[in-house]
């Protein structure tokens, strides 16, 4: 796969309070395209940084049906990658790419 496409497949880290807990178990969370396998996800993320990863799950968070300027809206389906990094493997997502 080429090193474009993997920067294609991870949109951005998640950080919320949640997924900071999960650091703690050598876990992040990554907001990922919606056609994403595990396995591209799995390749794109030790390509890009360097870590050995050992599991990858994920999830998809239907949008909400929301107001926008008084007209009802839905917000666009996300789909989340929850990476488990190997034992002695870190990443840290504060800090940019």
């Amino acid at each position: 796969m080429s090193e474009v496409r993997h920067y294609d497949i991870i949109l951005r880290p998640i950080i919320t309070e949640k997924s900071t807990q999960l650091s703690e178990h050598n876990q992040l969370v990554f907001a990922v395209r919606k056609d994403a396998s595990k396995p591209e996800i799995k390749a794109a993320v030790e390509a890009i940084f360097k870590v050995k990863v050992e599991a990858v799950n994920t999830l998809v968070l239907k949008g909400k049906t929301k107001r926008f300027r008084g007209r009802p809206g839905r917000r666009s389906d996300v789909k989340k990658a929850i990476v488990t990094l190997a034992e002695g493997h870190s990443i840290d997502v504060t800090t940019g790419i």
